[in-house]
């Protein structure tokens, strides 16, 4: 596995801020364009591309799901091997686990010098799974959001952001073909940050698993069981740790913390910087540290591979103990008679 340097982690510094008609995507729209799987973000991917005027072609299986959506969808389809011989610049959107296999069965076998090989997360690249062919640029496009969102704002004439890197430049261009790129799904209206495969790679393990789903959610179970220990009731616990969460993460996400304190009491603003030190202390820093470790020194890259190549049983026993847990019954019940949260309820 690969071991994370400090030289890693220095990136160029692009500017937040892009105009989408600074980047010229003349070159790029001449090229074919092969999106490899259509997930959330494959499908996200090939339809904003399309609509911005480039030659897109879907590599999914026969038969599949994803073959019938794209077809709906009015884009071309080709077997994934078919679809990377054809194309210069082959995207590979299919989930991290999967990407050695088609690679080493669909793509590298297709590729000719010039080509492009480009990654929506860095995880493969950083850690060894898949090797560079010499004579092939191999890019990094990572918008900031699921790929719903992507294709949402980039129909609303916005885009997502996107973090951009290069982990081998053949040609010389291809810098300016993952700005393309990024051009192309919408990401250059919102704004493009340069990083590295490995500060990329490394910072969105982390945040996934210490903030944004290992540690929000373990916090969220955590304050249900204390409250509910303590007798109060579940469908109240759930109300304060959990539902009322998106409040104070929709503050945030519009405004940072600023914005969060303009709109809660002065009781709410006391007790969080009171009480927030409290429960993420010196000994949960420490924890964040050693789970950043096992990142970057490829422990978690080692242990996630070997799981998913023994056919997932810890993956499978810890998520149906999650899923498990009292607070999914008592929200089912309570989210039941939240008609607005139902698909399709907010619609105009």
């Amino acid at each position: 596995m690969t071991t994370s340097t400090t030289a890693q982690h220095s990136a160029p510094q692009t500017a937040m801020s892009r105009a989408a008609g600074e980047v010229d995507t003349t070159a790029f729209k001449a090229e074919t364009i092969a999106v490899i799987g259509y997930g959330s973000q494959g499908r996200a991917h090939a339809l904003n591309m399309k609509e911005s005027g480039c030659n897109v072609v879907v590599g999914v299986r026969a038969g599949g799901k994803g073959a019938q959506r794209a077809t709906e969808d009015g884009l071309r389809i080709a077997e994934p091997a078919d679809a990377a011989r054809e194309a210069s610049l082959i995207a590979i959107l299919t989930p991290d686990m999967s990407h050695e296999q088609v690679f080493r069965e669909d793509i590298a076998p297709n590729l000719s010098t010039g080509d492009a090989v480009l990654f929506a997360h860095g995880f493969t690249v950083h850690f060894g799974r898949v090797d560079a062919p010499e004579g092939i640029d191999i890019l990094l496009v990572a918008p900031k959001g699921p790929g719903d969102l992507v294709r949402r704002e980039f129909q609303r004439g916005r885009g997502v952001p996107c973090l951009f890197a290069i982990h081998q430049d053949a040609t010389g261009t291809a810098r300016a073909r993952a700005l393309s790129y990024t051009a192309c799904i919408g990401g250059a209206t919102a704004g493009v940050i340069e990083t590295s495969f490995a500060e990329e790679t490394e910072t969105d393990l982390f945040g996934e698993q210490a903030v944004l789903c290992g540690g929000a959610t373990e916090l969220v179970l955590a304050g249900y069981e204390t409250l509910t220990d303590a007798g109060y009731q579940p469908e109240i616990a759930y109300f304060e740790c959990l539902h009322e969460l998106k409040l104070i993460v929709d503050l945030l996400y519009e405004g940072g913390l600023e914005k969060m304190h303009e709109f809660i009491s002065e009781t709410a603003i006391y007790g969080d910087l009171r009480s927030g030190p409290r429960v993420v202390n010196d000994e949960t820093r420490q924890r964040m540290r050693e789970i950043l470790t096992d990142i970057q020194d490829g422990t978690f890259a080692r242990d996630w591979i070997t799981e998913n190549q023994a056919g997932k049983p810890q993956y499978n026993a810890l998520l149906r103990k999650d899923l498990a847990h009292p607070i999914e019954q008592t929200g089912a019940r309570l989210r039941a008679d939240m008609p607005w949260l139902k698909p399709g309820a907010n619609a105009l």
